[in-house]
């Protein structure tokens, strides 16, 4: 039987509400620092994207226009990715660089649909008046860019990306079974190298609205993720994109390529969640699965929503030699984007010989002295899907 490959994590993209990039996350995190906007959508609170120059990694101004915010932040953070692992230009290699994505739904043009509804309300809507207007008054590339698949598409086109290529949608639990079957597919020789990630735009007034009906947003005051409670649950929405560059240890040597960690497994499973603690019993029994010993790090997407973060919570009180972070309470719920940008945050850690600290008033993340070796990834999705990471240092 032949042995699975190591996979390496060797380029990591990062662009969120906190910058860009792998020193200026680094520096924001150790600096506690945290950006969130509580009057733009009031009541409810979103992470904004920090100031970006899109042409450093979209450099025309064309391709730039047919996208989408949330398509320009996901190419903008795979570019990052890219330039980190030394293949940014490389021809020979981004010619069979594997993708895969973890993507939602298109953006709404707010105007068009508030146009057509006064009119609707109105009465001015006759016959014929919705075709008109979705003739006339959308752009052209509208309705192709609500499609999720052409976030890759447009890595492909801006970057050269142009191996076989996956869009998983299912919001958290996309970007979970994505970066599972690249994992899987490195492991066992069916890829080489792959580009891997999500992207999102909280900042969308219809988002706010779809989440509103199912009363998961955050509301009136921004409070750091373990200091919801039932009478003050939810989540702030953030935007960001993160991407990860994964390859095999044989093909990262013999390009001479540096390791940030390694990627040693993945897991997933779906609750079924009408069931009270089955978060909890579903996340015991992924981590029996995992392998990860009695005591280390751990870095959860946390939603903040109940009662799935108080099961979590449940699950890694569990799991007392553990010191926990949540990246929901710098970085706002990103959705799909959410599982990755663990995985590089982790990734990150190892690199740099330190856990971010604890940013949370409540006490329940501790200090972690000492260089990390092993971090464990989690995420429990606001409505469906769990899943673990194992991310360690590169022996």
């Amino acid at each position: 039987m032949t042995r699975a490959s190591e996979v390496w994590i060797t380029g990591i993209g990062i662009v969120s509400s906190l910058g860009e990039g792998l020193d200026a996350h680094w520096e924001a995190l150790n600096a506690r620092r945290i950006n969130v906007d509580e009057t733009r959508f009031a009541p409810y609170i979103v992470h904004p994207l920090a100031p970006v120059s899109f042409d450093a990694q979209i450099p025309k101004k064309g391709d730039q226009r047919q996208m989408e915010t949330w398509q320009r932040v996901g190419v903008y953070a795979a570019g990052l990715a890219l330039d980190s692992a030394g293949v940014k230009g490389n021809q020979e290699i981004l010619s069979r660089m594997d993708m895969i994505v973890a993507a939602g739904g298109g953006e709404r043009d707010i105007t068009v649909d508030l146009a057509i509804l006064n009119a609707d309300a109105k009465g001015n809507s006759a016959p014929g008046f919705l075709n008109e207007k979705l003739m006339n008054d959308l752009r052209p590339t509208l309705f192709l860019a609500q499609l999720s698949n052409l976030l890759a598409g447009n890595i492909a086109i801006v970057h050269g990306v142009c191996g076989t290529s996956r869009t998983f949608m299912g919001e958290e639990a996309a970007s979970i079974d994505a970066a599972r079957i690249a994992l899987a597919r490195i492991e066992n020789g069916e890829s080489d190298i792959a580009l891997v990630g999500a992207a999102h735009n909280g900042e969308r007034s219809e988002l706010l609205l779809i989440y509103e009906f199912g009363d998961f947003n955050l509301k009136g005051k921004y409070v750091p993720v373990w200091a919801r409670d039932k009478e003050h649950d939810g989540f702030a929405l953030g935007s960001g994109g993160a991407f990860l560059v994964l390859e095999s240890r044989e093909h990262a040597e013999a390009r001479g390529a540096k390791p940030y960690a390694r990627l040693r497994k993945v897991v997933s499973d779906f609750a079924q969640r009408k069931q009270p603690g089955a978060i909890t019993k579903t996340l015991e029994a992924l981590w029996a699965k995992l392998g990860a010993g009695d005591k280390g790090s751990l870095i959860t997407g946390a939603t903040g929503v109940e009662p799935v973060t108080s099961e979590e919570k449940a699950f890694l009180q569990g799991h007392p030699g553990f010191a926990v972070r949540s990246t929901g309470t710098a970085f706002g719920h990103m959705l799909e984007t959410q599982f990755p940008l663990g995985i590089a945050l982790a990734a990150l850690s190892i690199s740099r010989g330190a856990l971010f600290p604890p940013n949370d008033p409540t006490g329940f993340e501790v200090e972690k002295a000492g260089p990390p070796d092993q971090i464990v990834v989690e995420g429990a999705g606001h409505w469906q899907g769990e899943g673990l990471a194992l991310v360690e240092a590169v022996k």
